[in-house]
C-alpha cells in the first residue's frame, strides 16, 4: 500500500496537469483544434485500439526502433572500445565522431529516404546512425577509465590482448555503455517519429501526420500519447534491466 501511495504522489503532477488540460479545453479557453479535451483523446484512443491498422502501425514502429537500436549498440560499443584500445583506430575514427556527433540526426532523413526509399530499412539506418554515437562515446569513455592496476595485473599473468579486452576493459566500460544506450533509446523514438512523419507509408509517426492533415485531432493526440507512453515504458524497463545488470558492482 505504501508503495502505491508513493507512486501516486510521485506522478501527482501529471494528474494535476491532466485535470487542468480537461478544464481548459472544456471551458473553451483554447481552440479544440489546438487542444482537444483529454476525455475526447482517451475516447479516440479506444476507438483506434479496436482497429487492426493501429496495431500494425505500432508493430512497424517498434520493429524499426529496436532493430536500429540493437545495431547501434553492437556496432557502437565495438567501435568505442576499439578506439580506447588502439591509437591508430582512435586517430582514424575520432575526427569522424567529432564531426558527426553535433550533427542534427533528423537532417539525415532525406538522405536515408533517397538511399533506401520509404520502407523499413531507411528508418532502421537513420536510427542506427543517430543512436550509434552516444553508445560509441559511452564505450570509449568507459574503456578509457579502466583501472590500470587491473590491466597491469592481467598483463603480468600472461593474459592476451583479447582476454584483457573481455575480462578487464569491457566490464569496466559496461556502466558507461549502458548510460549511452539509455540516451540512444530516447533518441531512437525521436528519430522514428520524425522520419515516419516525413518519409513513410506506415508507422505511428505516419499516423500522426495523416490524422493531423485530415483534421482528426483527437485521434492525432491519441497516437502522440501512445508514442510517449511507449517511450516511457521502454525507459522504465531499461532502467530496471540496467540496475539488475550492474548489481555485480
Amino acid at each position: 500500500m505504501a508503495r502505491w501511495t508513493a507512486s501516486l504522489f510521485r506522478y501527482s503532477p501529471l494528474l494535476i496537469l491532466a485535470a487542468l488540460w480537461e478544464a481548459v479545453a472544456q471551458l473553451g479557453l483554447v481552440a479544440r483544434s489546438a487542444l482537444p479535451p483529454l476525455s475526447d483523446v482517451i475516447k479516440a484512443w479506444f476507438a483506434l485500439a479496436v482497429t487492426s491498422d493501429f496495431w500494425f502501425n505500432a508493430v512497424d514502429s517498434l520493429y524499426r526502433t529496436f532493430a536500429g537500436l540493437a545495431l547501434a549498440v553492437v556496432v557502437g560499443a565495438a567501435i568505442g572500445i576499439a578506439m580506447a584500445s588502439s591509437k591508430p583506430v582512435r586517430a582514424v575514427l575520432n575526427p569522424i565522431v567529432e564531426v558527426f556527433y553535433p550533427l542534427p540526426k533528423s537532417a539525415l532523413i532525406p538522405v536515408t529516404a533517397l538511399w533506401l526509399g520509404f520502407g523499413d530499412m531507411s528508418k532502421i539506418l537513420l536510427i542506427f546512425l543517430g543512436c550509434m554515437l552516444p553508445v560509441t562515446l559511452g564505450a570509449y569513455n568507459g574503456a578509457r577509465g579502466s583501472e590500470q592496476t587491473l590491466m597491469w595485473s592481467a598483463r603480468s599473468l600472461g593474459a592476451s590482448r583479447w582476454r584483457m579486452l573481455m575480462d578487464v576493459v569491457f566490464p569496466s566500460a559496461v556502466p558507461e555503455i549502458l548510460n549511452g544506450v539509455r540516451t540512444a533509446l530516447a533518441t531512437s523514438f525521436v528519430l522514428l517519429v520524425s522520419s515516419e512523419m516525413i518519409a513513410a507509408r506506415s508507422g505511428l509517426g505516419f499516423m500522426i501526420g495523416f490524422l493531423g492533415d485530415g483534421g482528426n485531432f483527437d485521434a492525432m493526440f491519441a497516437v502522440v500519447f501512445t508514442v510517449a507512453f511507449m517511450g516511457f515504458i521502454a525507459d522504465r524497463l531499461y532502467q530496471y534491466a540496467m540496475q539488475r545488470t550492474l548489481q555485480w558492482r
